[in-house]
Parts: structure tokens; sequence; C-alpha cells
């Protein structure tokens, strides 16, 4: 993330006439990965066991959980989330959308407001859960995109805990 020239506007309310064409800011970081993959499917057991036994995919009643660490944040663990959904569930929004993608960001409510002010189309209010919070807009093409700031290592309990047979806590 480096630093961006941004112009200024002059502060005439503060009477101090003009101040120099630029300044230097850092800009916000948005999305920092991808958090999952969400699937809208008309059989949901049969999807998730051809993505099995072709794709080696194996998910439970939540989905698929795949591990990585980031190069970024020396080597701070994260995970992204892959589930199927019945394909009347509402989680997509509306319309016939059979996909949607959720991207990790780093601080979701400054970026909801930032997106907001851009005019970018909210979808609904933030919701906070134990392993993070999340929040949606609508993208130019009407698809619901879901962003999330996750709190890892209670995700990573709670996919632990899948993994070894239980339900998760959350």
């Amino acid at each position: 993330m480096g630093l961006l020239e941004v112009p200024l506007r002059p502060f005439a309310a503060q009477g101090t006439g003009t101040l120099p064409p630029f300044y230097l800011c850092e800009m916000m970081k948005r999305v920092t990965g991808i958090g999952g993959v969400f699937l809208r499917c008309k059989g949901p057991e049969a999807t998730k066991a051809w993505y099995k036994k072709h794709l080696g995919i194996n998910a439970g009643p939540y989905g698929a959980t795949f591990r990585w660490r980031d190069g970024e944040k020396d080597g701070h663990s994260g995970s992204t989330a892959w589930t199927v959904y019945p394909e009347g569930n509402g989680y997509f929004g509306s319309g016939p959308r059979g996909c949607m993608i959720n991207y990790r960001v780093d601080d979701l409510e400054a970026l909801l407001a930032v997106l907001k002010e851009e005019g970018v189309q909210l979808d609904g209010d933030m919701e906070t859960y134990d392993y993070g919070k999340f929040g949606w807009v609508i993208d130019p093409e009407g698809n619901r995109v879901e962003l999330w700031e996750p709190n890892d290592p209670v995700y990573a309990s709670m996919a632990d805990a899948e993994a070894e047979g239980g339900a998760p806590d959350a």
C-alpha cells in the first residue's frame, strides 16, 4: 500500500486562502483477499458429493475451509470458505444469481462508509458475529457481494471443530 497524491479543496471556511494543490494521504486498503465462494444449487448434497469426488473438496454441513498464510502480514493465518446453499435460499439477495463471492476486508465499518459516499448501493445492515463482521453491496451487474472483516482466531477454531466432526460453537 503506497501513498497517493489527492487534490485538496481550499479551506475557504477558515479564511486561509489556498493551500498547496496536493497533499499526501494513505489510501484505505479495501479488499485483502477472498473470504469465500458460495454456490446456489438445486441439489446441495449432490453438488457437494460431485465436488468431493471430482475436485477433492470435502465439505461438511457448513462447507469446506481452505487454510493459508498471508505473506504481507508476517505469516498471519487466514482461510477461505467454500459453501453450497439450496436454490431458494435468500442469502444471495434477490435475483437469479448462482454464486456470490465473499471478500475479506480490514475495516468493514470504514469501508462501508466510503462505499456509501461513493454512491455504491449497500444491501442491508452490517451484521456482527463472534467470527467477524459482514456487510453487503450490489455491483453494477446486480450481484450481491459480501464483505467480511474476519476474526480469524475464532473462525479457525470453528473450522477446526467442524473438521473434527463437531458443530461450530457460533
